[in-house]
């Protein structure tokens, strides 16, 4: 099982692949704020565990259940953004707001989340009374 901080390595590798093609050691440290020496620590760990193949000086692949790890990361992340932006929460607090829950929901949760958002999607007058009773809240 991944924790917390091997999920923030996966997607952030997930991404740099299908983005540029590859991640190095410097672009995963760069876009998670932490030295490098962590990075290759959690790589090595990631590998022994079966998420990539990692050689020195080589570069690293993502095996087929470190893609597929990755992928279910990165959509649940858009999945919460989806989330928080149809129930009205202010886009400058989404992302911070998504990084501080994405690794404390459970998937039958995360579930739970995506069908809400597809019932709201079928009917937008559905989101119209949801921002309505939103703006009455605030106002009281």
């Amino acid at each position: 099982m991944a924790t917390p901080s091997m999920e923030d390595y996966l997607e952030r590798i997930y991404k740099l692949i299908d983005e540029k093609g590859y991640a190095r050691v410097s672009d995963i440290a760069e876009g998670l704020e932490v030295h490098p020496s962590s990075v290759t620590k959690m790589i090595q760990k990631l590998d022994k565990d079966n998420y990539l193949v990692y050689e020195k000086y080589r570069g690293l692949v993502l095996t087929s259940k470190g893609q597929k790890m990755g992928k279910r990361l990165v959509d649940r992340h858009q999945l919460l953004e989806q989330f928080l932006t149809l129930i009205g929460v202010s886009e400058d607090t989404i992302y911070q707001d998504v990084e501080g829950i994405e690794h404390h929901l459970s998937w039958d949760s995360i579930t739970c989340i995506e069908t809400l958002i597809e019932y709201f999607r079928r009917d937008p007058s559905r989101v119209e009374e949801l921002m309505k009773l939103k703006r009455e809240m605030d106002e009281t």
